[in-house]
């Protein structure tokens, strides 16, 4: 009796470790450098190491943050505060600081931003005036603001060499081409309804748009708005991110809740990563141009994929409901306070 009832033990304790969830590293060894991340219903960002996975610091931001620009050489970070901000939260990343807050009260509700060429000016919209504003970031001055001509301008796409802004304009369904060196409006096009997440390639003759009612991808010339490729199948088609190769583009779908795959020459998918309960937004690329940080709304954290093999690498906890994220080479260390 006592024979058995010890087999049975070691049968039962030989079943829980079998059993047991596999262990694995939470984010990837191999990375390094800084991932931001603006975090919507903390009104505030991460900053977190890649190679152990800590959060660094968390610095305030203005109300709801929404979109993040990191600059070339990881020391300057800017970040639309859409929701009741109003203004562009710039972070001296090197000093994990605040270095100032641009007050857009004149050009309410910005939301997409991108740098310019020289990477001292960013381009923004305005949703609420309908308006493109050039913002010298360090001199927290306002250069220019050009008028879209459609409402609902949400994102903006930017030609390699800065000459020309593409604007997603939601309530309007279309799409306004801007001359940035002039500062005028070229001409609109109209693009399936309700377009969000804009995308260009690098030469601005293609621009990817991504339309929430008709829940479509499609690529549009922009020279007379023809629709040359088109993908359905989505419900939110939140952002569009071309790799710097341009060989492939990833979209992540909000509303389906998934992770899309693209191959930009042959215009097939390639794969997707079912992400239920995650709401993906954000996304942004490491240095490879293959390995995709993708930001997870609905778990508070960031998923870093593979995009060729679309597997899983790991994964970073961040604030409450993160959206924008940036990334920066910098390796920084844990500021202490006293």
């Amino acid at each position: 009796m006592r024979i058995t009832t010890k087999l049975s033990c070691v049968f039962a304790v030989l079943c829980v470790i079998c059993s047991a969830p596999i262990a694995f590293a939470q984010f990837p060894q191999d990375l390094r450098g800084t991932l931001i991340v603006l975090n919507k219903n903390g009104h505030d960002a991460n900053f977190i190491d890649l190679r152990t996975g800590e959060i660094l610091e968390t610095l305030p931001t203005g109300r709801g943050p929404h979109e993040l620009v990191v600059t070339d050489d990881g020391r300057w970070a800017i970040g639309t505060d859409y929701s009741g901000g109003d203004s562009l939260t710039v972070f001296d990343v090197g000093e994990l600081v605040v270095a100032r807050t641009i007050d857009l009260r004149d050009y309410p509700r910005p939301h997409g931003i991108l740098f310019l060429p020289d990477q001292q000016q960013v381009i923004v919209t305005s949703e609420a005036s309908q308006q493109l504003v050039i913002v010298n970031f360090h001199e927290g001055e306002i250069v220019r603001a050009i008028d879209t001509g459609q409402s609902g301008s949400h994102m903006v796409a930017l030609s390699e060499d800065g000459a020309t802004a593409y604007t997603s304009n939601g309530s309007a369904n279309s799409i306004s081409v801007i001359d940035v060196i002039t500062g005028q409006l070229i001409k609109t096009l109209d693009v399936p309804h309700r377009p969000e997440a804009i995308a260009t390639n690098k030469r601005g003759d293609e621009v990817w748009v991504g339309s929430n009612s008709e829940e479509v991808v499609s690529v549009i010339s922009a020279a007379n708005g023809e629709i040359t490729k088109q993908w359905s199948g989505f419900s939110w088609p939140y952002r569009i991110l071309l790799t710097d190769d341009e060989k492939y583009a990833v979209m992540p779908d909000l509303g389906n809740e998934q992770l899309r795959f693209f191959d930009v020459i042959s215009g097939t998918e390639i794969g997707n990563i079912d992400l239920v309960g995650a709401q993906p937004q954000g996304v942004i690329l490491y240095p490879d141009d293959r390995t995709l940080f993708v930001s997870l709304s609905g778990q508070n954290k960031v998923l870093v994929v593979d995009i060729l093999t679309q597997e899983i690498l790991g994964e970073y906890a961040t604030g409450a409901a993160p959206d924008g994220i940036g990334y920066s080479p910098l390796v920084l260390k844990k500021t202490i306070s006293y």
